[in-house]
């Protein structure tokens, strides 16, 4: 058996036999693992408050080989969701992280990478403030994964689109300019493509004195979180209810 102690992040929680919880964790060191937390219903001492989702810990855990599941032993809570006001839109945002991550993210394989990007985002995601951590998150992940297009010049002709509209389609990869765009494509704008290029190049700091409404980079976040999905192969259910915020 081996003893470990790693920081981590909570991605979801399942109840299994009368007490205990089956934990969803990203690790920074061992990726995304599952463990079972053994009395957690009923063990203040040991959990507390650092089950929900989206809570930053470190977590104490032991490995047998062989074994799917850990023995998650306690947590220590770095950071939690919960220290600050919470509504509906803001739950949202959070759990869209949690989705995403517990969908793309295979078990046991580290990315430091996208273990910044998430508490980069936590650390900006308020009841008054989600769309440009969505925004920002939906595309980097995009990008880590290795889905991510071009987004200065055309995957179909190679034309740089220099200041003029791009255009994608919900069921093909890539940009394209208005000479090659298919049938029911959606448009990404001039300002939007700009801002990527802005978003891939500067840290999450650097956007959080300017106005983001929830109609700035509209169409930015459904092309990042369009094409989270066409890799997926499925509709992630908190998209749905971003969108219905009007995100």
């Amino acid at each position: 058996m081996t003893v470990h102690q790693a920081e981590a992040v909570v991605l979801r929680t399942w109840p299994v036999h009368e007490a205990d919880l089956i934990v969803s964790l990203f690790t920074r060191d061992q990726g995304k693992i599952k463990g079972i937390a053994k009395s957690a219903s009923k063990s203040r001492r040991r959990f507390g408050g650092a089950l929900e989702p989206m809570t930053h810990v470190l977590a104490n855990y032991a490995e047998k080989p062989r074994q799917e599941l850990v023995r998650l032993d306690s947590f220590e809570i770095v950071s939690s969701p919960l220290s600050g006001s919470v509504n509906y839109t803001r739950a949202s945002a959070l759990a869209f992280y949690a989705e995403v991550l517990e969908e793309i993210l295979p078990d046991h394989d580290p990315h430091d990478a996208v273990f910044r990007l998430l508490l980069a985002v936590l650390d900006h995601t308020t009841m008054d403030s989600i769309w440009m951590p969505v925004t920002y998150f939906s595309l980097w992940m995009t990008r880590l994964m290795g889905w991510m297009p071009d987004v200065l010049h055309c995957t179909a002709g190679g034309e740089a689109f220099a200041g003029r509209p791009a255009y994608w389609h919900a069921h093909a990869d890539g940009l394209v300019c208005i000479d090659h765009k298919r049938p029911a494509s959606s448009t990404l704008s001039p300002d939007s493509l700009a801002l990527a290029l802005r978003i891939f190049r500067q840290p999450i700091t650097a956007f959080t004195g300017e106005a983001w409404p929830r109609s700035r980079a509209a169409d930015l976040r459904r092309f990042a979180i369009q094409g989270l999905e066409r890799h997926l192969e499925r509709r992630l259910t908190t998209a749905v209810a971003l969108a219905k915020l009007g995100g």
